[in-house]
């Protein structure tokens, strides 16, 4: 895996991101490709893993870098970092591409049978802290919380989707996910309380 160079030069990668967004609300294009270069393999695995079309995903992917230019003073800081925020992104279109393109039955009828991409989402975002920290929650969450929160995010199904997906009363999806989100949030907090300590 390659070494980013703010690793190599003890840059701290959220600094430099929120830096790039400043550059990109100046409306300085190369601050746009900079943030590309960073972080497109990430976002272009989770698109992938989400709409299972390459010709779709890299659609997404260009679709997430013009909204970061035309959106970007819709930014907040205090609701996560900007690679987060162009994750949600991300997600969001990809999530509305299968509900306007009909594919979201296909897509979740062969999410189980179709192979990952060849580096998936939790492997690319393992290069960053905050990825760890998401990889490392998702291990310790039981198998049963972490497919129902696999599905709902990746795939974008609501509780009544879920239940009827797994067999389960909708009672007990929603119970492993509320109690699944909270182990994550409660995982986060202990990190940020280490990381200010």
């Amino acid at each position: 895996m390659p070494v980013r160079s703010d690793a190599l030069s003890g840059e701290d990668p959220t600094r430099t991101d929120l830096a790039l967004i400043e550059r990109v609300a100046a409306h300085d294009e190369t601050a746009v490709g900079e943030l590309y270069d960073r972080h497109h393999r990430l976002l272009y695995s989770l698109i992938l893993r989400i709409v299972r079309d390459a010709r779709d995903a890299e659609d997404i992917l260009q679709e997430t870098f013009i909204a970061l230019w035309t959106r970007v003073q819709t930014y907040d800081a205090a609701l996560g970092s900007p690679v987060a925020w162009l994750v949600r992104i991300a997600r969001n279109r990809a999530i509305d591409r299968l509900r306007a393109g009909g594919v979201r039955t296909r897509a979740v009828e062969t999410a189980s049978l179709a192979p990952a991409p060849a580096t998936s989402p939790e492997q690319a975002a393992a290069s960053s802290e905050e990825g760890r920290i998401v990889v490392n929650a998702l291990a310790t969450l039981s198998p049963e919380q972490r497919v129902l929160i696999e599905d709902a995010y990746f795939l974008g199904l609501t509780h009544a989707e879920l239940a009827e997906r797994h067999r389960l009363p909708l009672g007990t999806v929603k119970t492993r996910i509320r109690n699944g989100m909270q182990f994550l949030r409660d995982a986060f907090a202990r990190h940020s309380d280490v990381g200010t300590g």
